[in-house]
């Protein structure tokens, strides 16, 4: 009864006129920035991030996650029609879906891509509502050795499990963790990392790092590529897919909605991962698995829909722990932070209509995608058209301005292209981002709950090891290096 009271009481703060509205603005830009090649929402959210400053917490934060779960399901759009994926979680899309595309049957894979998201997106944010409160719950019982060991699991995770090389994402973390201490130290008053000079007495801004690392790093490395789309498909008619259709898609979508699910809570999975590994899964569970990569209707609904379920339940730790399971989430937790909200299982006692106010939403805009989006797909595939040299200036505009505006400070401006450098350096050496920008958000967090668990004991390290709940995340955290570590370890002996 405490669900279904709690849900009234979201679809109440989600139904006001100004969260409708900002609901609408979220999806409207998230299936924009999902369409356009190179921006994805990562970049999107790191743009728009300074406009939120100005507005109350819960319509922000809606409109935030309307661009995250909105570019989920705009990618599928240029996959289909222009084999181009928006944003890296739909790239396994194009495999089957332009082929469709090719065979005239751009209509049902739009139509079945719309459906199976929808379906995941309605199922993830259920979960969200089931499992918020129960682990918001649990969460209560945690201490300062806790929250330590969970930050290092999640932190540890989102290294070793991304993209690329895991000691790059090893790294990568330890430069976040150590960009996250510059400022002064709140103990001792002195200055870390700061080289005397003054603007840095506060620390790299979030907006900074955000915008930097993703918009700034990204716009150089796309203005590299050569830009070349080219839409094979004529006139999309007949969006309704067929009875056949709709039964050789039901099941992979049900499948691609739980494994979504799942990859969402874990740290350093993601949208992307699900949707490669639930497209494996239908190819090895098919009677023909040689009709992927033909044009197999299961190969664009599966990966649909566990893109858009791992978006959705990837806001379950963040909301309920305090703990951002992929960059995308960390910038959301440093959108919850800049309004003054402590992340945490506090939330929901303290904050009740910014969580069930946005779970509500998110029922809301996905039913926005599916009402919006398919008959406005002619002008996403006109707007590929529009060279990407005509888009960055005001993309790199609106970065500068952002930053600028926080403070009304132009040091902001030139940390954050110095920022972008090192995006870009590590984007040219295969080294991802994300992980960077978690131990940035974490790196804080991670310090300050440190302190006080070994405050707490008397300096003895073992209280990490003696509570139940802290020593299960540590051996978690060494089965994670173990398990992703050793394959790597293996290879170097065999070939020595």
């Amino acid at each position: 009864m405490d669900l279904l009271d709690n849900l009234i009481f979201g679809f109440a703060v989600a139904f006001s006129l100004q969260n409708l509205a900002y609901c609408f603005v979220g999806v409207l830009l998230g299936t924009l920035v999902g369409v356009l090649p190179g921006i994805g929402p990562l970049v999107a959210i790191a743009m728009l991030f300074p406009l939120t400053f100005s507005l109350p917490a819960v319509p922000a934060l809606i409109m935030l996650a309307g661009i995250y779960y909105g570019a989920q399901y705009g990618g599928s759009t240029t996959s289909i029609l222009v084999n181009l994926p928006g944003e890296t979680a739909s790239a396994v899309t194009c495999l089957d879906g332009y082929q469709m595309a090719r065979q005239g049957r751009a209509g049902p894979a739009l139509a079945i891509a719309a459906i199976a998201s929808f379906f995941a997106g309605c199922v993830g944010t259920l979960l969200i509502a089931l499992a918020g409160p129960a682990l918001g719950e649990w969460a209560l019982l945690f201490g300062a050795a806790e929250y330590t060991s969970l930050m290092l699991m999640a932190l540890v995770a989102s290294a070793v499990m991304s993209q690329g090389d895991a000691v790059k994402g090893l790294a990568a973390v330890a430069l976040g963790l150590l960009i996250g201490i510059v400022g002064m130290d709140v103990n001792s008053g002195m200055g870390r990392y700061t080289f005397g000079v003054p603007a840095l007495g506060d620390g790299l801004g979030f907006t900074v790092m955000a915008v930097g690392l993703f918009a700034v790093a990204e716009i150089v490395v796309n203005l590299e590529r050569r830009e070349s789309p080219e839409v094979h498909t004529g006139r999309i008619t007949g969006l309704m897919p067929t009875a056949k259709d709709l039964k050789d898609s039901s099941w992979p979508t049900v499948r691609g909605t739980a494994l979504g699910a799942v990859f969402g809570v874990l740290p350093g999975t993601g949208p992307a991962l699900s949707s490669f590994a639930t497209y494996m899964l239908e190819k090895k569970l098919a009677r023909d698995p040689s009709r992927f990569g033909k044009g197999a209707i299961e190969g664009v609904a599966a990966p649909e829909a566990a893109n858009n379920a791992a978006a959705q339940t990837a806001f379950i730790p963040m909301l309920t722990l305090g703990i951002p399971a992929t960059a995308t989430m960390a910038l959301m937790l440093g959108a919850m932070t800049m309004q003054g909200i402590e992340p945490g299982p506090h939330v929901m006692i303290a904050k009740p209509e910014l969580f069930w106010g946005i779970i509500a939403s998110m029922w809301l805009g996905n039913l926005m995608l599916v009402i919006l989006n398919l008959p406005l797909v002619g002008l996403w595939v006109r707007l590929l058209k529009v060279p990407y040299r005509w888009l960055f200036p005001s993309i790199i505009m609106f970065c500068c301005i952002g930053n600028y505006s926080i403070n009304n400070n132009e040091i902001d401006v030139y940390l954050c292209a110095l920022v972008g450098v090192l995006g870009y350096v590590l984007l040219k050496l295969e080294c991802e981002p994300a992980p960077l920008i978690l131990g940035y958000v974490l790196g804080p967090l991670l310090e300050e709950y440190l302190r006080r668990a070994l405050l707490l004991s008397r300096g003895d390290p073992a209280v990490f090891f003696t509570r139940p709940i802290s020593l299960s995340f540590m051996i978690a955290t060494v089965l994670i290096l173990v398990v992703m570590l050793a394959p790597a370890l293996r290879k170097k002996t065999d070939r020595a």
